[in-house]
């Protein structure tokens, strides 16, 4: 495994392509971050937190039901498969799906924090001498060209857990399952977890835990602006707040100006009044008809549906 030769794009790019974002995110009558820029060294660390809350319900719910049903997910992808996981992160989910992987699979694991991903993915690759691990640097939303020496020719199987997708406006989501049809291409398929309908204050209480640790991944990517473009922002001066939007059905999170207000980013101004927002997530929450819907429309023909006995979350199979 060659960390140094598989980075699509030099640091320098992704900090100018990160500045670019956020003035134009900034610069929007409605404030708004990605939330990719969430997970540099520090929120990927914190989000691991997340994780483990009693509250947040998604990691765990998930993990039940991949510790139920691995095996059938492992038998449905098959022997001499490449397993490519979008924003792996961490990859703990990964690694019981790689226990049960059948002879012939290697494993491309794609994110835009680099040092996250590489320190992973050499773990992964110790871990599991038998699977070949080729990390791609890269930021999944834009079209994905794998590396040749990742490549040789296997089924192609993106795995995409965590509810990811729902952090996507629906037609943005849509692309991006059209994307992934593309990128695994005539017989390749698609494992994916997703977050289903629930009540609301299970929602909320999710996204805004009472220890904090959620408000402190938010806050997060001010102390990210800062450090990386020479932001101004006043951290103190900004609080965490997650509200469910029942229209869209999804959690929207958002870093809220304590004040009256003006923060810099470089060369450019930006002001705050009290009480206003950047929005910086969202989690939309699916009924099972509607995804499976979205993914008709995309290509793939369901094949397997593995759901948790309270409902909350769901993890689907689906050929190309």
């Amino acid at each position: 495994m060659n960390q140094h030769s598989l980075t699509t794009a030099t640091e320098a790019q992704a900090i100018e392509e990160f500045r670019s974002d956020v003035l134009r995110g900034l610069s929007q009558r409605r404030k708004r971050l990605s939330s990719k820029y969430f997970y540099d060294e520090e929120g990927s660390r914190i989000f691991d937190q997340i994780c483990e809350l009693d509250e947040y319900y998604v990691t765990r719910t998930e993990m039940q039901i991949m510790e139920r049903h691995v095996e059938e997910m492992a038998d449905a992808i098959g022997p001499n498969s490449m397993i490519i996981e979008p924003g792996a992160g961490s990859s703990l989910k990964t690694r019981l799906l790689l226990e049960h992987a059948a002879p012939g699979t290697s494993y491309v694991p794609i994110d835009i924090s680099r040092e996250h991903l590489f320190r992973c993915a050499e773990q992964i690759a110790f871990d599991f001498p038998q699977i070949n691990v080729t990390p791609l640097h890269a930021d999944f939303c834009q079209s994905i060209d794998l590396p040749p020496e990742a490549d040789n020719g296997q089924r192609r199987v993106v795995y995409f857990p965590g509810s990811t997708i729902g952090n996507f406006e629906v037609p943005v989501a849509q692309r991006l399952l059209e994307q992934i049809a593309h990128l695994v291409q005539p017989d390749g398929g698609l494992l994916i977890g997703f977050d289903l309908r629930k009540d609301v204050n299970v929602l909320e209480r999710a996204y805004d835990d009472r220890r904090g640790v959620t408000a402190a991944f938010n806050l997060n990517l001010l102390h990210r602006i800062n450090n990386e473009l020479g932001g101004t922002f006043d951290i103190e001066n900004f609080r965490h707040r997650a509200i469910f939007n029942e229209n869209a059905s999804r959690i929207e999170m958002h870093l809220v100006s304590e004040c009256e207000q003006t923060a810099r980013v470089g060369d450019h101004q930006f002001h705050f009044e009290k009480g206003e927002s950047i929005c910086t997530e969202y989690s939309h929450k699916y009924s099972i008809e509607d995804f499976s819907d979205m993914l008709e429309r995309a290509g793939f023909q369901e094949q397997q549906l593995w759901i948790d006995p309270r409902k909350y979350f769901a993890i689907g199979y689906y050929n190309l």
